[in-house]
């Protein structure tokens, strides 16, 4: 396990998973921990090393990049998990004029959730984008959706019953990225964190189309 400070800048986590590879390593998850208020943010990398590589190898390849430092690394338990925000990234950066699509596809699996869906506001409308199949299929009135500057909790709906929500603002467009829980678990501080850090890096992605 791997504990890395880098940029919080899309690009960033790219350059340091190619890092990492060329260094040898074989990644298996990756977990954005933490945003910090000084431009950083903190991410666990799960890896596989050949019995060819050294720990230390890895730090250099970190190092090396602008802005990132090795906090901490050490042996992980076989057979633990993290949340795959790996395969997010190479699922949306596979079809980039689809990005924001293919990310809320992969979001029940990466956050534990039972749904998600992507909406947009046109001409003072909410239409809805794209959702995964058990999503509900009416969005009610949504404004307040639409002022967020940053991934954070939403209040209920009342139409959806009792459903614990979480959505991220989409850069540079006029748009979100909610997920939905039938009843709870709560949704994390460090979950909200990977959710913003993750939309922004779709959107990143759908931007160079």
């Amino acid at each position: 396990m791997l504990r890395i400070e880098l940029p919080d800048v899309p690009g960033s986590l790219g350059a340091v998973a190619t890092a990492l590879g060329e260094a040898g390593a074989d990644i298996h998850a990756i977990e954005i921990v933490e945003h910090r208020s000084d431009g950083k943010a903190v991410d666990d990398v799960l890896l596989e090393l050949p019995v060819t590589t050294m720990p230390d190898q890895l730090i250099t390849a970190c190092h090396r990049l602008d802005g990132v430092r090795v906090q901490w690394i050490s042996r992980y338990n076989a057979g633990a998990n993290l949340s795959m925000d790996l395969e997010a990234v190479e699922a949306f950066t596979a079809e980039p004029a689809r990005a924001l699509e293919s990310l809320v596809d992969r979001i029940p699996e990466t956050f534990r959730a039972d749904w998600a869906l992507l909406v947009t506001r046109r001409g003072g409308d909410s239409p809805l984008v794209h959702a995964t199949p058990t999503a509900p299929e009416r969005v009610p009135d949504i404004d307040k959706w639409f002022a967020l500057d940053h991934a954070q909790r939403l209040s209920p709906v009342a139409d959806w019953g009792s459903m614990v929500l979480a959505g991220a603002p989409v850069p540079k467009h006029d748009a979100v990225v909610v997920f939905g829980r039938h009843g709870g678990p709560p949704v994390l501080d460090s979950e909200l964190a990977r959710l913003g850090h993750i939309v922004a890096l779709a959107a990143s992605v759908g931007a160079t189309v």
